[in-house]
């Protein structure tokens, strides 16, 4: 940790040659904003925290009742550098981004610094107070401690109407003011009941409590300033993020979004892509189609195997519309879409996770604003080159490593190699089926699974009783390109040991052009009998020929699967097998076998 700071530290004071403190009111002085807390007394205690790992720390008023915790003065280009290697480090959250001094108040940390040079508020008129005993004054100090001014008494704010006055601008109020008073309430904790907009004695209540904690005389009765006031403090955690009406006309969507966070980037069908264009990795999508319900099942289905939306997280869908939430380990993406008169309209919110109440703000806004106005997206909008591994400018969700497996028996249950199930969060077969693992004999690099519904495989692998010829003929079924292709392919060599290089009684050597995607495919002899699993390439510093590939014999395997508790068919075949018979065996029963994180 102090070699990390001294790190960042010497970097500061180095970069373009500037050496020495920067001055806070330069039109160059940017700072690390880490953290914004709705009370002095919660920003102080983290402040006081942050400085006890941190160099830089200070603490500002940011307005509206919140109180925000920096790291600077700094040049841009240092202020870039200290996000990136703190946030990287995990010494201050991922939303930390950079903040200029016009945003920024009054300073409260360190105590008595006023890196700002703004003007220091006038003290309150002195109170009376009893004359001081000997002993109150043994010690004293001429300046108050920080604690003495935290637990001075407040002062009373003078109200700008009168109760009459305040209840005479309620009746103004529309339903939606109303009720967004209650959520404004409800949120700074004071309010626990329905929004309805109704003022009885529970939001009554709620404001009284709300009015006394914040310095107000307590009526129950809002004032003008007082509203604007509860309403700022609940709308301080959007400073910054540029929330404004965004009219995508090309899309036929109007919705309030985070402008100084994401911008336009292009158009994708059925996608309008607005990405990140600030310091918060944030992303929104505007989904915009022509369609009917099986369009949108259609995208439904689609979007839950983009990257963008994590496996984990609720997921509804009805009718007409469809709800998902994906949480990941650094961002949580929720999409929603609406069919209407056939067209299919929504968004997806993509926030980075750990910044949830900003998240749920800016998420109720983008709701709450959604308006759908004339047009479509036309299908033949953007020009993205066609990409495999995209779906309309998005990346599909790919597996950390995929190999190949085979059936064994009729219920389903599969051998593969043990290098596939390694560290794996889920395993499919073939991208689909979820499965688990019965076991694995890491020695002899075989696992057997089991799928998570019942499969009728089409075909079984019949493990070969005999003892293969040397030099006869040999074909590997294998997902060669990871399930680039749907099918798996027939790769044909020949035998050409029946030991392994170091004299393995269990390990054919074989001469096969073989790619990583193969390994844990079957291996068939010339009569379509498998006579062994191919093994991945072996680890170590020799640089086998390139035609050199190994098979765990049938008879290992056999072993393998009865000691889960299984069995396996044992075959005596005669006569060569046809290629298309050997074909459409192979597609049968062999199986791609992915692992995800």
């Amino acid at each position: 940790m102090n070699r990390l700071i001294v790190s960042v530290v010497m970097l500061i004071g180095v970069i373009g040659g500037w050496a020495g403190p920067i001055q806070a009111q330069s039109e160059e002085a940017v700072w690390v904003q880490v953290e914004a807390q709705p009370s002095l007394a919660q920003a102080r205690e983290r402040a006081r925290a942050y400085a006890a790992a941190l160099p830089d720390v200070n603490g500002f008023s940011l307005g509206g009742g919140w109180y925000g915790i920096a790291l600077g003065p700094y040049q841009p280009d240092d202020a870039r550098q200290v996000l990136r290697v703190y946030r990287t480090e995990g010494q201050i959250p991922r939303d930390s981004f950079i903040a200029y001094s016009s945003s920024f108040r009054q300073q409260f940390w360190p105590v008595g610094t006023n890196l700002l040079d703004l003007p220091t508020p006038a003290p309150a008129p002195e109170a009376a107070t009893e004359p001081q005993t000997s002993s109150d004054a043994a010690g004293a100090s001429d300046e108050p401690s920080e604690d003495t001014a935290a637990l001075a008494e407040p002062e009373i704010a003078v109200p700008d109407e009168t109760p009459a006055q305040a209840r005479a601008s309620e009746r103004e109020l529309t339903r939606a003011e109303r009720e967004q008073l209650q959520i404004a309430l409800q949120w700074a904790g004071y309010y626990q009941a329905a929004i309805d907009g109704a003022f009885g004695r529970g939001t009554r209540r709620s404001m009284a409590d709300w009015q006394d904690a914040n310095n107000h005389e307590v009526t129950g009765i809002l004032t003008t300033a007082q509203r604007a006031e509860l309403l700022g403090q609940y709308n301080a955690i959007l400073d910054g993020l540029g929330m404004e009406t965004v009219t995508d006309r090309t899309a036929g969507i109007e919705v309030i979004m985070p402008t100084e966070v994401v911008s336009f980037a292009k158009y994708s069908p059925p996608f309008a892509h607005y990405d990140s264009s600030g310091d918060i990795d944030a992303r929104v999508l505007l989904i915009s189609q022509q369609g009917d319900r099986n369009t949108l099942f259609g995208l439904y289905d689609i979007m839950q195997t983009l990257e963008i939306v994590p496996q984990s997280g609720p997921r509804e869908r009805d009718s007409d519309s469809f709800t998902l939430v994906g949480e990941g380990a650094t961002f949580i993406s929720h999409s929603e879409a609406w069919l209407d008169s056939g067209q299919i309209k929504g968004f997806t919110l993509i926030w980075p996770a750990g910044d949830e109440e900003r998240r749920r703000r800016v998420l109720g806004e983008m709701r709450s604003s959604f308006t759908r106005i004339e047009g479509v997206m036309d299908p033949a909008a953007g020009n993205d080159a066609p990409d495999i591994d995209l779906v309309s400018g998005l990346e599909i969700r790919r597996p950390k490593i995929s190999r190949s497996g085979f059936f064994f028996d009729y219920s389903g249950h599969v051998a593969t190699t043990s290098e596939v199930v390694a560290s794996c969060e889920r395993i499919t077969l073939d991208s689909q089926t979820e499965a688990d693992v019965l076991t694995v004999d890491a020695e002899a690099g075989i696992a057997i699974l089991k799928a998570r519904e019942t499969l009728a495989p089409p075909e079984i692998a019949s493990l070969s009783a005999r003892v293969p010829r040397l030099q006869s003929e040999v074909a590997v079924a294998g997902f060669s390109y990871e399930g680039m292709l749907s099918a798996p392919t027939l790769t044909y060599g020949r035998l050409a040991d029946v030991k392994g290089l170091s004299g393995e009684t269990q390990i054919k050597r074989l001469v096969l052009n073989a790619l990583p995607g193969d390994a844990g495919g079957p291996v068939f002899d010339d009569s379509g009998a498998v006579l062994g699993m191919l093994l991945p390439d072996p680890d170590g510093d020799k640089q086998l020929p390139e035609e050199v590939s190994f098979a765990v014999d049938a008879e290992t395997i056999r072993t393998v699967v009865e000691a889960a508790g299984l069995s396996a068919e044992a075959a005596e075949r005669a006569g060569r097998i046809a290629p298309e018979d050997l074909t459409n065996e192979a597609q049968g029963l062999t199986v791609l076998v992915s692992c995800w994180d």
